[in-house]
């Protein structure tokens, strides 16, 4: 007689889902308190976007009030956040503060 244990039969392949975390935009809020040339500059600064694309993202912030600066993952999206809001004042305005106002928004 020999000692043979029967196991449970496994499944052929494993059935794991990878779930990815939904990307988040970067939004900058206008205001009347930083230049043109501030925005496109920080946007080339912090986001690398070329002068071009910064002159478009800083007039559609100026006219819509909002434009959508980065979209990544959640973690990449926070920091940006932070880096905006870390940028310090326009210098070339007086009245000026502090850096610009950015929030986070799920990308749907």
């Amino acid at each position: 007689m020999s000692n043979t244990a029967t196991l449970p039969e496994l499944e052929a392949e494993s059935q794991q889902k990878t779930r990815h975390q939904p990307p988040y935009h970067v939004v900058l809020l206008n205001d009347d308190d930083h230049s043109y040339a501030y925005v496109i500059l920080m946007l080339k600064e912090l986001f690398g976007h070329p002068v071009e694309k910064g002159y478009q993202l800083a007039d559609e912030v100026d006219k819509q009030g909002r434009a959508i600066v980065f979209t990544g993952a959640k973690e990449v999206a926070e920091l940006k956040q932070e880096q905006v809001h870390a940028y310090g004042p326009d210098p070339t305005i007086k009245r000026c503060q502090g850096s610009m106002t950015a929030e986070l928004e799920a990308a749907e």
